[in-house]
């Protein structure tokens, strides 16, 4: 999948995936781009992120830390393939607000034939905010 290069605005040369729609236009917008300590992904928490109780909804920070996998991923991904998450664990430590720096940052701990292991850590303002790990399958068009 081709990432489109932000022009402008907060996340100007970072990085997104176009045809991620649910990604980029319903549940985010999410950010990657890759800087001198790795793959970094981001976004900047909005009120459409918010539950009830004022703090970023669990769901949006689950889909933040799917997307991550990807973006940390990435390096180990075919140009002629795509992925699919088929195993994915998380844990909730703090709640970031409204205006927080949301940021993701991981590793890559096995990448065999088609499984790629990928852990990371979400924080808020720097602050630990979910740790998560997946597993994603890469699948080679026929």
């Amino acid at each position: 999948m081709q990432a489109t290069l932000m022009s402008d605005g907060e996340f100007k040369d970072w990085y997104f995936w176009p045809e991620e729609m649910f990604e980029h236009e319903i549940v985010g917008p999410f950010y990657f781009r890759e800087d001198k300590e790795g793959m970094a992904c981001a976004f900047r928490a909005a009120d459409k992120h918010m539950n009830a109780g004022g703090v970023v909804h669990g769901g949006c920070l689950m889909s933040f830390a799917d997307f991550s996998l990807f973006a940390i991923a990435q390096p180990y991904m075919d140009t002629d393939s795509y992925g699919v998450t088929v195993a994915f664990t998380s844990e909730f430590l703090s709640g970031p607000v409204a205006g927080d720096y949301i940021e993701a940052r991981g590793e890559v701990l096995r990448a065999g034939g088609s499984l790629i292991f990928v852990r990371g850590l979400i924080t808020g303002n720097g602050k630990p905010v979910l740790n998560f790990s997946g597993t994603i399958k890469r699948i080679r068009p026929k």
